[in-house]
């Protein structure tokens, strides 16, 4: 099960990275703000899922 949640986890961080460069180009506040939301809410569950012990992972 570990090779899942360590696929899980790569992947949130390149989604997290992924937002990190729209923000980066973002054309206005309103547009700024959705992607600080989205990266706050992704870097929460990635949070979440290094805090689980391997076998709850899955």
């Amino acid at each position: 099960m570990g090779d899942i949640r360590d696929l899980l986890i790569h992947g949130s961080k390149k989604v997290i990275g992924h937002y990190r460069l729209l923000l980066a180009s973002a054309k206005d506040d309103e547009e700024r703000e959705l992607y600080r939301t989205r990266i706050e809410r992704e870097q929460r569950l990635l949070d979440e899922l290094q805090g689980l012990p391997d076998r709850f992972a899955a």
